[in-house]
């Protein structure tokens, strides 16, 4: 068998199509997905580009590990995002992904912008741009309904937008399987833009692998290291939301906008407690074996009857001890609510805790929140700035574009409040108390953003395996920063290898069941290859550049790989026990990172040597010839 991946581009301008095979030789330097989709965005998108414009692209990456029995497979979707003007990307699992495969496309790219609301029909290689006037205005979950029902196929795969998107709200997502969600960046906003309601797939094409029964073999030993793993158990019935407890516990769940890192209602509000009294069932991507998502119902009280599936930790703690909000009920309605408008939950919760605490500081008032109340945890509050924002009515249409610019709107004394970095705000765990995870967020090319490293190692305390990997047994430890800039570095790398190949990460990074050799093992027998674990690693490295690279052409500098002063100012209160008194050492652990990456320890861009080293020459040059001096 030799493995041709395929892509699939479509012009909704001019209604056209066209398919390309992808060139092995980017295959192997940017392996698949993510990999290939940050290629395609410096390659293709200039700094000129408007998020918004029909010259932005979406582009729907799979990756070679899609379709097959491999745990847990997934999908990317790309373009510049119109939240940060950066790197737009996000990853989902459920079904879509697979699909894709099934229908032989490893790759779509949607181009332009068409004159009328539209949704794209992939069948196999039939390819139809049917009208959606009927689905304009239409939630998530509508959507899914109306069109396989119109298709009269209930096992047709959706990537769809909602009414955020359609209303323009800045940080709006990407749904499949109703809640699965490419959430972050925006990439839904820029769907919408090019009037396009969703991406329906249906394939009927088996995925073959390589070499069958080394596949097996290498799939047994991935498998048997899932099975095995401490953390099995509590993944499989709690998911993450077992965070909320277990970062509690450690004083770094993040709590009345990063004022403290204890939830006192913690119980009230955990995954222990969602398992006991509204979970119903267990679900699971595709293939997967450590089916970590959960059915719930909520059995009685005003919301009764509300069902769905999740959360996952990130809305979960942001909706709850993010905006100090003690009723479970109500997080879950307002993750109901940010699902079916179709946004990322996160960033709805940022902006709501956000005015929460400059009402408190007296920088923002009620009258200026279209008469609602500000007081921490307010219920209805918190349900009707969901609303708000999702059609930006009123005060939503200033929290529509993210935290960042809201607090830029209200005023110069508000902007230190807007917890982001570089536009995207900070996800649900505490950078003073999370080192690792804070130094990630700095540097990630989305932004504020832990999947670009997710460095779950420092949570080991295993020193003497920090001392092999990184030198230092404090590399092992959440609060101590030395041997930050090593482990991030690391574990970007293995992120970006993981998001390449297109599988989990709850089990590929956090369980560490697919390091580099196992990674090249799996990724040999699928596709018939002879890459060495340090070659798949250096893919890994190669990505990370790239973003860079697009990032740096966007004007981004070494000043922009910050925190907001909180962090690096304030200790953690005494309430937070081990992780009391903690604050953000940044300067030290940037300069470890920029050393280990080969970047200009002064602006924090690639050298021409790094680039040329990683096969990068066409990236060295586009750089020098826009006026970027690079060292």
């Amino acid at each position: 068998m030799i493995y041709q991946p395929k892509l699939l581009r479509i012009d909704v301008t001019s209604r056209k199509h066209s398919c390309e095979d992808i060139p092995i030789k980017l295959q192997k330097k940017f392996i698949g997905s993510r990999g290939l989709n940050m290629y395609r965005l410096f390659d293709e998108l200039g700094p000129e580009t408007d998020p918004l414009g029909p010259e932005n692209k979406v582009i729907f990456g799979t990756g070679p590990l899609d379709g097959t029995l491999f745990p847990g497979t997934r999908f990317n979707v790309s373009a510049k995002s119109p939240q940060t003007g950066l790197v737009g990307d996000a990853n989902a699992g459920g079904f879509f992904g697979s699909e894709m495969r099934f229908a032989g496309w490893d790759q779509i790219i949607i181009e332009g912008r068409s004159d009328e609301p539209v949704y794209i029909f992939i069948e196999d290689d039939e390819v139809q741009i049917r009208p959606a006037d009927h689905l304009w205005g239409a939630d998530v979950w509508e959507t899914h309904r109306i069109i396989r029902d119109e298709l009269g196929d209930p096992d047709v795969q959706l990537a769809c937008v909602g009414p955020a998107a359609e209303n323009g709200v800045a940080f709006a997502g990407i749904f499949t399987n109703l809640v699965r969600v490419a959430a972050r960046t925006g990439v839904g906003t820029v769907l919408a833009s090019k009037n396009v309601k969703a991406v329906a797939v249906r394939g009927h094409q088996p995925v073959e692998v390589a070499d069958p029964e080394e596949f097996r073999r290498v799939m047994d030993e991935i498998d048997d290291s899932i099975f095995e793993h401490p953390d099995y158990e509590s993944r499989r019935q709690l998911g993450t939301t077992r965070l909320v407890s277990a970062l509690n516990a450690m004083g770094i769940l993040v709590t009345k906008h990063f004022l403290t890192g204890y939830f006192p209602a913690a119980d009230e509000v955990s995954g222990e407690r969602l398992a006991r009294e509204y979970n119903v069932k267990n679900k699971a991507c595709f293939a997967c074996t450590a089916p970590c998502s959960r059915w719930f119902v909520i059995q009685e009280g005003p919301y009764a009857g509300l069902y769905g599936e999740g959360p996952e930790f990130e809305p979960l703690g942001a909706f709850t001890a993010r905006v100090y909000n003690d009723d479970l009920d109500v997080a879950l309605k307002a993750i109901d609510m940010c699902n079916r408008y179709g946004m990322d939950a996160l960033t709805a919760a940022e902006c709501i805790a956000m005015l929460m605490e400059l009402n408190e500081l007296d920088l923002f008032t009620s009258e200026q929140a279209d008469g609602l109340d500000l007081s921490w945890g307010n219920s209805d509050t918190i349900l009707k700035l969901v609303e708000k924002v999702a059609h930006r009515e009123g005060v939503g249409d200033l929290l529509a574009d993210g935290a960042q610019k809201a607090a830029e709107r209200i005023g110069e004394e508000a902007e230190p409040y807007a917890m982001h970095v570089k536009g995207l705000e900070i996800i649900q765990g505490e950078p003073r108390g999370l080192k690792g995870y804070g130094l990630g967020y700095c540097v990630a090319s989305r932004g504020g953003d832990h999947l670009r490293a997710e460095p779950f190692f420092e949570l080991s305390e295993d020193a003497e395996e920090a001392v092999k990997r990184y030198g230092t047994p404090k590399a092992a430890f959440p609060g101590e920063y030395e041997g930050k800039g090593k482990l991030v570095k690391d574990f970007e790398e293995r992120c970006a290898v993981v998001d390449s190949l297109n599988v989990c990460k709850n089990t590929a990074i956090c369980m560490e069941a697919v390091p580099f050799e196992k990674a090249a093992e799996i990724l040999n027998a699928t596709v018939g290859w002879n890459l060495s674990g340090e070659e798949v690693r250096e893919a890994g490295e190669r990505i990370i550049n790239i973003e860079r690279a697009f990032c740096v052409r966007e004007g981004i500098t070494r000043e922009d790989d910050r925190l907001p002063e909180r962090f690096l100012n304030e200790p953690l209160p005494e309430e937070c026990g081990p992780s009391a008194d903690l604050v953000f050492e940044l300067e030290p652990m940037l300069q470890e990172y920029y050393r280990e990456r080969g970047w200009d320890l002064t602006n924090g861009w690639p050298t021409r040597q790094l680039l040329e080293r990683l096969d990068l020459q066409q990236v060295r040059d586009e750089l020098l010839e826009g006026g970027w001096e690079l060292k």
